[in-house]
């Protein structure tokens, strides 16, 4: 005959209930997808490219017309219980040039086929790809990156909490964004100043730039005089939740690592189109 104790019984019953209670916010938690459309300015001291076999930097004359200093796109934010994960769509202009450490620079590029010698060819090929998730739990970011080199293709996981809110400075002021109330707040990132607009009616926590998470709530709009995010619909739909939960079977990493495989592979890719004449190569 077995028996418990008392405590023991109790211990049980409310390991059972808050087990049922997660279970049950989980399921009833709302599932959907926020839309932002982007914009930022390109940094053209980080442009690389190559005329003829020969790489030029911005300013020297010989960088085609047309060059965009600004681009934009639409992120979305597709979430459902505990997990979320980040899709960004191409970027909407007709040019990009690569940026070096960028790892998710456009994979396609207008490319000056037929154009006169001297002119740089754009065209772009997508070294990797890299997929964000987030695990709203235990507020963490995680970074799948799917890396090609010659014929073999390489998966790596990094991990790393949600940043840090610090120097904020909320207001009393609110207006509304794609049908929410946001309270708006002022923070410096990189000596730039930031306007944040967040929502605490969404329950989970979020920003479109990682850096800038509040402590609590949902930011549906940012502005920079570099960068902007505005949300411009926010859509409560069924999610098939098991979709956004982030793949095991690969390499976990850290992101002392990562960076350095980044900056293998943008060495390789610039070697590779002065090699080819500013054209990367296919493998």
């Amino acid at each position: 005959m077995i028996r418990f104790s008392t405590s023991r019984l109790l211990a049980l019953l409310l390991t059972g209930l808050c087990t049922l209670a997660h279970a049950q916010s989980a399921s009833t938690a709302p599932s959907g997808k926020i839309t932002y459309e982007g914009l930022r300015r390109v940094d053209m001291s980080r442009i690389r490219m190559s005329v003829n076999g020969q790489e030029i930097r911005p300013g020297s004359g010989d960088v085609p017309e047309g060059m965009p200093d600004v681009v934009s796109f639409t992120q979305k934010l597709i979430f459902a219980g505990s997990y979320a994960k980040e899709e960004r769509d191409r970027t909407q202009n007709p040019m990009r040039p690569n940026r070096a450490g960028d790892a998710n620079s456009s994979p396609n590029g207008a490319s000056a086929s037929g154009a006169p010698a001297g002119r740089a060819d754009m065209r772009m090929t997508r070294m990797n790809d890299q997929e964000t998730y987030l695990d709203m739990a235990s507020r963490q970011r995680i970074s799948i990156l799917t890396v090609r080199r010659d014929s073999t293709t390489q998966r790596y996981r990094t991990e790393r909490p949600f940043p840090k809110a610090e120097g904020w400075e909320t207001s009393d002021k609110t207006k509304k964004i794609a049908g929410y109330v946001c309270h708006k707040a002022t923070v410096t990132r990189r000596n730039a100043p930031y306007t944040i607009w967040y929502t605490t009616d969404l329950p989970f926590t979020y920003s479109p730039i990682a850096d800038l998470t509040p402590d609590k709530g949902v930011v549906l709009q940012i502005e920079s005089d570099d960068e902007s995010f505005k949300a411009s619909a926010v859509s409560l739909e069924p999610v098939d939740a098991a979709s956004l939960q982030p793949p095991t079977d690969v390499k976990t990493i850290s992101q002392e690592e990562l960076d350095q495989i980044r900056r293998k592979q943008m060495a390789d890719f610039r070697q590779r189109m002065m090699q080819n004449g500013g054209f990367p190569s296919r493998n």
